[in-house]
């Protein structure tokens, strides 16, 4: 007797008369993962007190001498000196500063800085001089002391020069005139070590080097200054994206049809006029000074509106534009008989959310438990960065053994250190430790960014998994909605957390790995960066770009799990493989109707974002004369339209992301009663009139009332 062949996707489901939607009798799943992910939880809050109890801000906020006291810092002596001073910003010249980001000079808090040319033999022989001097100057320095043993001593610098301050640092005021360095309107000064006819522009490799290691902070602070001076109007543009997407949500609900068509055109328009904008910036810099410079000639600038002055910037969004207007011409074409179906299984969508009008409001839920994550996230990652301790070491012009050790600035005056190297300082070098503490810290900073992906993965599950769970109750109520719970959210959000947190943690588990696998590419990547070959830098792409794929299948195979975890109550695995087969069984199906309802849902997307983009390009750029007055005067107009452009996007996914989480339940919903019923008296469809008729399938006798 042969054994008959199973099926290669598994057995269809069997028609059962006692199925009516997602099953209430159910049992706690995946419990192992459950109660690990608690564990995990409260380990994360154990770090985080570690962190709170051991870290400290004002380690970013503040400027640091050599003592390791922080300038300008509130309640302290140097409240009023909130300025760092180099004693002589040409040894930052050394190549030592680009391995240490520190300058071998001793560094002081002071009140402004210097405004005048003045060295200390100068200054020594003039009162009201020397006490202008002494601002510079550490504590206990009088005129009576001889200007040898103040510079032997090292309690003043030599020289000042005339400086300006730059992100609380004071640096030498140099300026270009016809084509020479100057520093305070003179192309030399005098050192104050018997050099009076030093070229100013011997101070630029000094300040360059001590400018390498906050030129990033710099770029931050002009962006923060720039939100200080537009976060309004960023709200502003944020409420506008919100009040958009939900007109669309509400007009979708009720003319599903036309929405979408207009949605379409909309979207070729908007791309249309943005190919049209750019060609125009284009032919406008033609002829204009430095306008055909490449984008490879200018290489990185901080500055990123420079970037708008070369016509290849333009010429680059444009051809950008063009292909992507082109492709979704393409798809519309190919796709215009499915479209059909897909507005179909969207006006069923709606229907469902007319239902469950609560649901539109479960993504603001989501945002605040987001939110909160990622707050926790940043706070406990700040005080971990800034939990090190100030470490000292040895500086020196001449040869010293000692240099570069460590040291205790308590007593280094009178340390063998200071015996074998008399001219060696003891200044600080940067925040470490060497305790077990600071030793585990880059674990604790992973096991952070760790747990932030499982954390922001399991909230984004639970709003899958729930409202999978209200829109299923729908699908399968018989007489709608008699035969739906009385608050289908709120029902689906307790069998969620009480019965499947272990399911939930489960798959985010599964897609946190993968996440924080992809980061430690990214971060060896950037760490090989000058040192790989091509063949070590071809695998770390292949890799990347494996494991992005990866990612993406997980995301999908999770979202499925979930909506059959909600529906039938089985554990994660059983959940996932259930799914599969079941899509693997109508895999057509799939590419016609499911992803062709996802194309149509992201142009609406890309709709809002780009009429709130457009705006918020006309308000902050100022080329709308009505808005001169009215807009704020920013370092970079491109960040307060990003944010805008970034958070409509996010605002915009999170009401459609109730929408495509409703046509993927519906959707496998729909393949499963094609396998249970056959439309017969005694196993109807349950699906709407409107569906069966697009899809050529219609009921013998109507659902009894």
């Amino acid at each position: 007797m042969e054994l008959e062949e199973k099926p290669k996707y598994g057995e269809p489901r069997k028609f059962d008369p006692t199925f009516k939607g997602p099953i209430h009798s159910r049992s706690c799943t995946d419990i192992v993962c459950c109660i690990l992910f608690i564990i995990a939880i409260l380990g994360y809050f154990a770090v985080g007190i570690l962190a709170w109890s051991q870290g400290d801000p004002r380690k970013v906020i503040y400027p640091t001498d050599s003592r390791g006291q922080f300038c300008g810092q509130a309640g302290t002596p140097l409240q009023d000196k909130g300025l760092l001073f180099y004693f002589n910003i040409m040894k930052c010249a050394s190549p030592m500063v680009l391995l240490e980001f520190q300058c071998p000079t001793t560094q002081m808090c002071v009140e402004s800085c210097p405004d005048k040319f003045m060295t200390l033999f100068n200054a020594h022989k003039n009162t009201k001089d020397f006490d202008y001097y002494k601002n510079f100057c550490k504590e206990g320095v009088t005129i009576k002391m001889s200007v040898p043993d103040i510079l032997k001593d090292g309690l003043c610098p030599a020289m000042l020069t005339p400086s300006k301050p730059f992100t609380r640092r004071c640096f030498p005021a140099l300026d270009r005139q016809k084509g020479v360095i100057t520093v305070g309107n003179s192309t030399k000064f005098d050192d104050g070590e018997g050099n009076a006819n030093r070229e100013a522009k011997d101070l630029i490799a000094g300040v360059k080097n001590a400018t390498i290691a906050i030129e990033a902070r710099q770029v931050v602070m002009k962006i923060f200054e720039d939100y200080t001076q537009s976060w309004y109007w960023i709200v502003l543009g944020l409420v506008i994206a919100m009040l958009i997407s939900l007109l669309f949500i509400v007009l979708l609900r009720f003319l599903a049809g036309i929405m979408v068509w207009v949605m379409v055109v909309m979207v070729i328009l908007v791309i249309g006029y943005g190919i049209f904008h750019c060609s125009m910036e284009y032919v406008t810099l033609k002829g204009e000074a430095g306008s055909n410079v490449t984008l490879q000639e200018l290489g990185f600038q901080t500055d990123f509106s420079v970037y708008l002055h070369i016509r290849q910037t333009w010429l680059a969004f444009t051809i950008i534009l063009a292909i992507v207007e082109l492709i979704i011409i393409l798809l519309l074409i190919f796709l215009r008989k499915r479209i059909l179906i897909a507005i179909a299984l969207i006006k069923e969508a709606s229907k469902a959310i007319g239902y469950v009008m609560s649901s539109l409001f479960y993504p603001l839920f989501t945002f605040v438990l987001l939110a909160m994550v990622i707050a926790y996230w940043a706070v406990t990652a700040v005080f971990l960065s800034t939990s090190n301790e100030p470490i000292y070491k040895v500086f020196n012009e001449t040869v010293c053994e000692h240099s570069r050790k460590n040291c205790e600035p308590a007593n280094f005056s009178i340390s063998s250190m200071k015996s074998e190297c008399p001219e060696a300082q003891c200044l600080f070098a940067f925040y470490g430790g060497e305790t077990a503490y600071h030793k585990y810290l880059i674990g604790l900073q992973f096991y952070n960014v760790f747990l932030f992906f499982w954390c922001a993965n399991f909230v984004t599950a639970l709003g899958q998994m729930t409202l999978a769970g209200a829109f299923a109750s729908y699908y399968w109520a018989f007489v709608k909605p008699d035969d739906m719970p009385a608050f289908p959210i709120f029902s689906a959000l307790g069998r969620s957390l009480r019965y499947h947190t272990g399911s939930l943690a489960f798959g985010s588990l599964i897609l946190s790995i993968i996440q924080i696998i992809r980061v430690l590419l990214e971060y060896l990547d950037h760490k090989l960066q000058g040192a790989q070959n091509k063949c070590t830098k071809f695998m770390l792409c292949c890799l990347k770009c494996c494991f992005w794929c990866l990612e993406k299948f997980i995301k999908f195979i999770n979202r499925n799990a979930y909506i059959m975890v909600a529906i039938y109550g089985k554990n994660f695995c059983s959940s996932a493989r259930d799914a599969f087969m079941l899509l693997m069984r109508n895999m057509i199906r799939v590419a016609v109707l499911d992803k062709v309802t996802d194309f149509l849902l992201f142009l609406g997307k890309l709709l809002i974002v780009g009429l709130v983009g457009i705006l918020s390009f006309f308000f902050f750029s100022g080329r709308v004369k009505a808005f001169e007055n009215t807009a704020p005067h920013l370092h970079y107009y491109w960040v307060p339209i990003l944010t805008v452009v970034v958070g409509s996007y996010l605002i915009a996914h999170g009401f459609f992301s109730v929408y495509a989480m409703c046509v993927d339940t519906l959707f496998l919903c729909f393949l499963e009663d094609l396998e249970r019923n056959d439309g017969s008296a005694e196993r109807p469809y349950l699906m709407s009139e409107k569906l069966l008729k697009v899809l050529q399938k219609k009921n013998k006798t109507a659902p009894a009332e």
